[in-house]
């Protein structure tokens, strides 16, 4: 006897055995020896097939369609948002938030990813305390949306299921999407920022010959000139134009501020932590102007003595 019957439009053989093995496989933990239960499918030039029959006394059939349709909307679910997510992520930046060109659409989608990422992060985390991912989440909306559907009827369009019948998941994918468009203004917005610096520092021409920046730990920063002694920004002429950048982007990185108003020729980075953010954004504006340290005598005076040997890097 067919229990239910999956109707996928336009699908390649090696999509739809795929589809078939994963409900098959999530069938296979019912159990149901006796039912004969068992998926096959069948490839017609518009759409496939997928049956899911058991052999099974009639009286038996209410109890058997109900573990059935649970598992099989648990197996679906997990299809859907393991092979159809992205495109309906991808759908709702095109379409709904009007971004078309190539470079920022993949940009897009990467966040998206970053973001589906931590949730399958947060997900495997969850086995050692109570939380719930977003992950989860709209697995379970997934699965109480199919398992209503296969209530109603015993043949589903897994299309029409995803066209018309999934308004609580794509509100949490369009939540991710719209955070990914935050995320990749944010990063426009700073990459123009910091092409702005890099023009600025590359017209001016260097007043210093060297500054040492020493990073004492956090946010602890004092910089010095090629004596070793405190440089005094007030000695110097801002800019106008620096004056109006930091007027119109709020720029409060004073420690950059300071090194594009005393313009070094060469900026030597004392650190123990290379990879900070702050570091990272010095070297980038700067460039080749820079080169770190973490092992020299003078990080040896001011930051103590290094654990590890490190060499200059440029």
């Amino acid at each position: 006897m067919e229990l239910f019957a999956i109707i996928v439009m336009k699908a390649e053989e090696p999509y739809v055995r795929s589809l078939s093995a994963q409900i098959e496989s999530e069938l296979k933990l019912l159990h149901i020896v006796e039912s004969g239960l068992f998926v096959h499918y069948a490839l017609f030039e518009t759409h496939a097939s997928l049956h899911i029959e058991a052999l099974i006394e009639e009286k038996n059939v209410p109890a058997i369609r109900k573990e059935v349709s649970q598992c099989l909307a648990d197996a679906l679910a997990e299809h859907i948002m393991v092979d159809k997510e992205y495109a309906i992520l991808r759908n709702l930046i095109m379409k709904e938030f009007k971004y078309e060109g190539k470079e920022d659409v993949e940009a897009i989608e990467s966040y998206c990813k970053q973001s589906l990422h931590t949730e399958t992060v947060m997900e495997e985390a969850s086995l050692l305390n109570s939380g719930i991912s977003g992950r989860l989440r709209r697995k379970q909306v997934l699965s109480d949306q199919l398992v209503l559907a296969l209530e109603e009827t015993s043949r589903l369009s897994l299309d029409g299921f995803l066209k018309f019948r999934l308004q609580d998941y794509t509100d949490e994918l369009r939540e991710i999407a719209e955070y990914a468009i935050d995320e990749f203004m944010m990063d426009r917005q700073y990459q123009e920022f910091i092409s702005l610096l890099q023009y600025f520092v590359y017209i001016q021409e260097a007043k210093i010959p060297v500054a040492h920046l020493i990073h004492k730990g956090g946010h602890e920063f004092v910089i010095l000139n090629d004596r070793l002694e405190l440089i005094d920004a007030n000695e110097f002429d801002a800019s106008f134009k620096l004056e109006v950048l930091e007027k119109d982007i709020n720029f409060e990185d004073m420690i950059v501020s300071t090194l594009i108003t005393v313009s070094p020729a060469n900026i030597y980075i004392h650190t123990r932590d290379p990879e900070m953010t702050i570091i990272k954004t010095i070297r980038q504006i700067f460039e080749d102007r820079t080169t770190v340290c973490s092992y020299c005598r003078t990080c040896d005076i001011y930051l103590g003595e290094a654990k590890h040997q490190d060499q200059l890097s440029p």
